[in-house]
């Protein structure tokens, strides 16, 4: 049976630590709960850390705090507080824990504040960059409400889904960038450097060159001859764009150009959907009230014309018209996602309905993206080779057509 190493703590706070021989991870959890212990790292001896587990940190050579480090910082503490320990001690334990010295530094200043008399919401409030709004306000909420455990499971549920998703659109992206690096890699060293080395033996046929090798033979000159041309027009190109992006009028105009590509928008519109149920339904559901759930929803959306549709939905709640009517009038949401929260609002059920939303939208995230991928990989690769096909045939042409003009 394999061998997974832990640290875990008692009832009293104190830090345990051994290497237990168990079936799987499930069963080395009913080892530790038989003993009174609640598991904080669990690891498989010999073996790369269990991403599913709460040791989820990147390497320490990484010393930037990431998503995934609050994420697992969220589930360790969620399981400290809930087996009762309090929230000082329970970071204490974490601060000790903590490999990287950055997170290891604000975990300690955290725990100040807190026995200096400062709530644990202000003071995750001090550290903007780590923690977000919504991660704050669903933390304030909690211990107003005196559910502090709670709020902590939900979040590390919440962060947890969210980066699955993250994950999974950035594997889907990654296949893609690759084929495309290496497809414009050989067509550019095919024109720059092999293409060259047969100019000297095209230049005695002058004008019998086929059309289509003086093509590549123009070109090729082109690139070698005015590449640092070329490469300024990217950069100017590039820092342009990004200032126009920058500004709002460029950002909304950039957002709304994008919903309207052909798959790829609709790609972006689902996982912007999705984003905004599954937040909204945390924070309702966690105690926050609607109009500030909602405000803190528009600054987690990366679409500015997404974002900008809640803005109605705001005004709307206010005047009493619930969210459903100012979301089908803002033109952005899909009917299925309005009826779905209409539903919600009907029955009084509406953090369960976006829960749904987010889970329907998650799905077909998903989908989409496997059929992306079904359409862009074979269409990338067929693209490729006609290129190279194409660079390849012109040269043999015109060898053939040099061979055919020799005595």
């Amino acid at each position: 049976m394999p061998k997974f190493s832990y640290q875990a703590t008692d009832l009293t706070g104190k830090v345990n630590t051994g290497v237990i021989e168990a079936r799987n991870q499930e069963a080395l959890l009913q080892i530790l709960r038989s003993r009174k212990l609640f598991p904080v790292k669990i690891s498989e001896v010999g073996e790369n850390k269990n991403p599913l587990t709460a040791d989820i940190s990147v390497s320490v050579f990484f010393n930037r705090v990431k998503k995934r480090d609050i994420m697992t910082f969220t589930h360790q503490l969620s399981t400290l507080v809930d087996a009762g320990l309090p929230i000082d001690r329970a970071l204490g334990i974490l601060g000790e824990l903590e490999e990287k010295p950055v997170f290891k530094n604000i975990l300690t200043q955290i725990r100040r504040s807190i026995q200096s008399g400062s709530s644990l919401a202000d003071a995750l409030a001090r550290n903007p960059r780590l923690f977000s709004r919504l991660y704050i306000n669903m933390v304030r909420a909690g211990e107003a409400g005196g559910v502090l455990e709670l709020i902590f499971t939900r979040l590390a549920d919440f962060l947890e889904r969210a980066q699955e998703m993250r994950d999974s659109v950035v594997s889907a992206m990654v296949y893609p960038a690759i084929l495309t690096g290496i497809g414009g890699t050989s067509v550019l060293l095919l024109v720059t450097l092999v293409l060259p080395k047969f100019q000297a033996i095209f230049r005695d046929l002058g004008e019998a060159l086929p059309l289509s090798t003086q093509m590549l033979i123009m070109l090729s000159d082109f690139l070698r001859g005015y590449w640092w041309a070329i490469l300024g027009v990217v950069i100017l190109g590039v820092t342009a764009f990004r200032r126009w992006v920058a500004t709002p009028e460029g950002r909304t105009g950039w957002d709304g150009a994008k919903l309207k590509i052909p798959l790829l928008g609709d790609l972006i519109r689902k996982i912007e959907i999705a984003r905004f149920a599954r937040t909204l339904s945390t924070l309702v559901s966690s105690g926050v009230p609607i109009l500030q759930a909602l405000s803190i929803v528009k600054d987690t959306l990366t679409n500015e014309v997404i974002s900008a549709a809640l803005i109605s939905v705001h005004g709307g709640i206010k005047k009493g018209e619930g969210i459903s009517d100012p979301l089908k009038e803002s033109g952005v949401f899909p009917p299925l996602a309005i009826h779905m929260i209409r539903v919600g609002e009907e029955t009084g059920r509406l953090e369960a309905m976006l829960e749904k939303v987010a889970k329907t939208y998650e799905y077909e995230v998903q989908s989409t993206i496997k059929r992306l991928l079904a359409l862009v990989e074979p269409a990338m690769i067929v693209l490729m080779g006609i290129i190279v096909g194409f660079i390849v045939a012109s040269i043999m042409l015109a060898v053939f057509q040099f061979s055919n003009m020799s005595p």
